[in-house]
């Protein structure tokens, strides 16, 4: 199953694409090696964590940490990028919330807006 895109990433993954070309491709690969794996087979890579106090009712929030990106060269999965999704224990269904570029240590995810997110 394909994951769906929320509006807000969506608009973040148009301002890093203009950077990093790849992003595209590289999210296919990470849905296929990390989510699938984890969620599915439940192998654990290490490239996925539960964000801890962000759960509701069946919904939880993780982040994928290790994201390997192609117009990083020489980063691999070191490449600071990160992706917050939401997945829905009872059916499986996983939504894209947020995608990020890790250049300074006080980038973060955005903690409001995935609390919003959790209350509707």
């Amino acid at each position: 199953m394909k994951p769906r895109r929320h509006e807000h990433f969506c608009k973040q993954l148009k301002k890093l694409i203009k950077k990093f070309r790849s992003l595209e491709e590289d999210l296919l690969v990470a849905d296929k090696n990390a989510i699938k794996l984890y969620h599915e087979m439940n192998i654990d890579n290490n490239s996925i964590e539960r964000v801890p106090g962000l759960k509701k009712g069946d919904i939880e929030i993780f982040k994928i940490k290790k994201f390997a990106c192609r117009s990083l060269k020489g980063k691999g999965v070191q490449s600071g990028t990160r992706i917050i999704y939401a997945r829905s224990i009872a059916s499986g269904d996983i939504e894209y919330l947020e995608i990020y570029y890790k250049e300074k240590d006080n980038t973060d995810m955005n903690y409001d807006f995935v609390k919003e997110y959790l209350k509707s």
